[in-house]
């Protein structure tokens, strides 16, 4: 699931982004589009941790007696 702090950091570089693009200014957008990225792949990161991590738990388990 993603954290909100990734949310939150990709929310403010789309809009750094986009604030850069509307002024012209290219360093700004390019580290809009740089931070936004960034969370990104930290929540792809952290999903696939949960995921793996839910595959661990159910091979364990499959193999606990009752």
């Amino acid at each position: 699931m993603a954290d909100m702090e990734n949310t939150f950091d990709k929310i403010k570089g789309d809009a750094k982004s986009g604030l850069g693009e509307a002024t012209g200014n290219d360093r700004m957008k390019a580290e809009g589009r740089t931070e936004s990225a960034a969370a990104g792949a930290k929540d792809a990161v952290q999903n696939a941790g949960d995921k793996l991590k839910g595959a661990a738990d159910g091979v364990k388990n499959a193999f606990t007696k009752d």
